[in-house]
């Protein structure tokens, strides 16, 4: 009952600080929101609904509008609702935060996944902030499933294990620990260890 309790709480703050655009920042105010913490406080709202509590259909419509307009042309994401320019790494988030959110076959989610698999691990560059990018595209094609999946899987499980120290560990742009826990994640998906990820 105590933890049920903190985790509404922990909802409401979040319902009551997000802006008037649908999106989160880094501190819970409603001044500002980027598409990196929106896909967070998504996540969250989620899990958070997953384990019976409440949230308002309205707060996840209108996240859901800042995601889409979140979506460049081309079918990438910009980070913020006044910036310009597509990133593979915000993009996977645009991608999976509309999943998230429930929203599994619309034009946005099409031409984000699009737009992402110019990027298929091995096929590319490595693109900056490449955990946290790698963390969310995998998830946006696991829950793609199909096709998407079918080929993102073995692309980032090889690319992932080839990338291991032989000491075990992973080394990230943020560490080593940064690194080791996010790929570590993104090898579990399949699995579906954890339950945001169980379909």
């Amino acid at each position: 009952p105590d933890l049920r309790e903190k985790l509404q709480k922990a909802v409401a703050l979040i319902v009551r600080t997000q802006n008037d655009r649908g999106g989160w920042r880094y501190h819970p105010i409603r001044a500002d929101a980027d598409l990196s913490v929106t896909i967070c406080q998504v996540m969250a709202l989620r899990s958070a609904r997953n384990a019976g509590i409440e949230v308002p259909k309205s707060t996840i419509d209108r996240a859901i509008q800042y995601v889409h307009d979140s979506q460049n042309p081309d079918g990438g994401f910009r980070y913020m609702l006044d910036s310009a320019g597509s990133m593979f790494a915000r993009s996977a988030a645009g991608v999976a935060a509309l999943y998230y959110a429930g929203i599994h076959d619309d034009v946005t989610t099409r031409s984000g996944l699009a737009y992402l698999e110019k990027f298929l691990p091995g096929k590319t560059q490595e693109q900056t902030h490449y955990y946290y990018g790698q963390y969310y595209a995998a998830q946006a094609m696991f829950m793609a499933g199909g096709t998407h999946w079918a080929q993102w899987w073995p692309a980032i499980r090889d690319e992932l294990l080839a990338k291991q120290s032989p000491d075990g560990f992973w080394p990230g742009e943020a560490g080593s620990e940064y690194g080791t826990a996010m790929a570590l994640i993104v090898l579990q998906i399949p699995k579906q260890t954890l339950p945001i990820f169980q379909k």
